[in-house]
């Protein structure tokens, strides 16, 4: 990015010479210094450049502390979570409330997650996930759920389909990574709605918003920046990068006509 020229360059070519510009994956895996590209593409966004989605709307989702405060403020429903630099206060959260996920602020596909379970060896488990890179703890209550989780995709806020991943036997993880697998799935109109009002509060022209059905109804585990392409494709059948394309369409075609 030359701020004096205006410009930003990738390979001989100035992305502020572009009409629009789709950001499909922004880093191969989440931390801090990808805000550093979210700033790059606000300053394309600044050049006049439309960009799918909005920096402003993924900036908030690369952290997932960012993420959650604004679903809690927005009152979305989630699982019990806290936050916590301390073992101390860690270690007795978790002995207290039981089993309990720590999850990275920055990651995607449940890497570096790891479950803490009350009992002996629990300190040594906190101290190592903290030593990990993790000084702001990340802990979710671990909540009975039905062996799945669900891709609840959306293009222009308007909703598109659900796909299901079932966790392998003995593995509390649902990524295909960790063995699971993707299925269709039909939700309730409320799983739809609760989704729809998580993303909603991002402004996203594609995303996935991860919900989990719990005894207390319907909670959201995150909205994804980005969402992806394969659970859609393998479970449902549907081509999301081409509903995607369209909507890409639409928007610049109407761009145009108001310029």
């Amino acid at each position: 990015m030359d701020l004096e020229a205006g410009t930003v360059m990738v390979k001989g070519l100035d992305l502020c010479t572009l009409d629009g510009l789709v950001v499909k994956k922004i880093a191969p895996r989440y931390s801090a210094h990808v805000l550093d590209r979210v700033e790059l593409l606000q300053w394309i966004e600044h050049r006049g450049v439309r960009v799918f989605s909005p920096a402003s709307a993924m900036g908030p989702l690369i952290n997932r502390l960012t993420g959650t405060v604004r679903l809690r403020r927005g009152g979305v429903p989630m699982p019990p979570t806290f936050v916590t630099e301390s073992v101390d206060v860690a270690v007795e959260l978790i002995e207290r409330r039981g089993v309990c996920i720590a999850k990275p602020l920055y990651t995607s596909k449940a890497r570096g997650m790891a479950k803490l379970t009350p009992g002996e060896g629990l300190r040594a488990e906190v101290e190592a996930f903290r030593s990990e890179g993790n000084p702001v703890m990340y802990l979710q209550q671990m909540l009975e759920l039905p062996g799945r989780d669900l891709g609840v995709a959306f293009v222009g806020g308007e909703y598109l389909a659900t796909y299901a991943r079932v966790q392998a036997a003995g593995n509390w993880k649902s990524t295909t990574s960790a063995g699971g697998r993707y299925e269709a799935f039909n939700p309730s109109a409320e799983i739809i709605e609760i989704a729809k009002h998580a993303q909603a509060l991002f402004n996203l022209d594609f995303t996935c918003v991860d919900v989990v059905e719990t005894s207390d109804g319907p909670m959201i585990f995150e909205v994804s920046a980005f969402g992806g392409f394969r659970g859609l494709l393998d479970a449902c059948g549907i081509d999301a990068a081409a509903a995607y394309s369209q909507h890409v369409a639409r928007v610049m075609k109407d761009r145009g006509a108001a310029h």
